[in-house]
């Protein structure tokens, strides 16, 4: 059944305060949110930053896209919505005439409407078939990469990526159970993990094939190789006093923040310690407990 995007439930924008008071949106300035999802960000930036303030948001999600210019509507003479991953901001903004911005924002977080309305196999809590794409005209999904990988590449995804430390065992009964019958389906690699694991193995907090399912879409979607681009590409975006704010959501991502930000000259780092949410954010968004901000500033 085709999701219907006009009932989307609206996405709860971590560490929106936060964001709002490094960012320091303001009228006549220029931003960019790296990651529009389903516009809670964008939303807020364009709010603060009326009456003539311009927000150029990149989504590679179609139908991330389509979900937010309806709740962006009353805005839209603010906003511009570009199709390209963050990765490709510089090239974005260069199309655009734009040379430099007063900030920027990429949230790297899978928002809900992936999670719940996708259908494209993001989540192990819903049979769906295994895509995983978040943009849906690159050609390998979450599937292709099982059927296809060697079970040590398989293995190596899970751990780098996941840091699964069952995962060479997760691999090798891939490999025995992609043939005859290949996995194309969510629930179909969630019972093969489960069974991969012995059950004393279990983690007591998360379902067992959690960190799977996050690295293979990691794999897919090439996440930290673009995160890894626009983090060395962007401190010629902005203008003196510009802000780069980044939220990540696991270890592996905010190492790669940490360690670029310390690597750009002209930026200066303002938080020494990613800031988290707060207690209250994590009772009202269990999904943001996980999230983590870095901030800085251009020289």
């Amino acid at each position: 059944m085709a999701s219907d995007w006009s009932e989307t439930p609206i996405h709860c924008s971590v560490l929106l305060e936060e964001v709002l008071q490094y960012l320091a949106p303001c009228s006549g300035g220029v931003y960019v949110d790296g990651t529009l999802g389903l516009g809670g960000h964008t939303e807020a930036i364009l709010r603060h930053s009326a009456p003539d303030g311009r927000v150029i948001a990149f989504e590679w999600d179609e139908a991330a896209i389509a979900s937010s210019r309806v709740r962006l509507q009353p805005f839209a003479d603010r906003l511009t919505i570009v199709r390209r991953n963050f990765a490709e901001i510089a090239e974005g903004l260069t199309e655009l005439g734009v040379e430099q911005v007063d900030g920027v924002l990429i949230d790297i977080g899978l928002s809900s409407l992936q999670l719940e309305w996708g259908g494209r196999g993001f989540s192990f809590q819903r049979d769906e078939p295994l895509d995983m794409r978040m943009d849906t005209r690159r050609e390998v999904t979450a599937a292709s990469l099982l059927a296809s990988c060697t079970e040590k590449e398989l293995a190596d995804i899970f751990f780098y990526y996941g840091d699964e430390k069952q995962a060479r065992p997760i691999a090798r009964e891939i490999v025995r159970a992609r043939f005859p019958e290949k996995i194309l389906t969510s629930g179909q690699l969630a019972a093969v993990v489960a069974r991969a694991i012995p059950r004393r193995f279990h983690p007591e907090k998360i379902h067992v094939a959690t960190k799977v399912f996050q690295a293979l879409r990691i794999a897919v979607n090439s996440e930290l190789e673009n995160l890894a681009r626009i983090l060395d590409d962007v401190a010629p975006l902005l203008r003196s006093g510009a802000r780069l704010c980044v939220i990540s959501f696991h270890s592996l991502e905010d190492r790669l923040v940490k360690r670029k930000l310390r690597e750009q000259e002209d930026l200066e780092i303002l938080t020494s310690k990613p800031i988290m949410p707060t207690p209250a954010e994590i009772a009202a968004n269990p999904r943001s407990r996980s999230a983590r901000l870095r901030v800085a500033v251009k020289k």
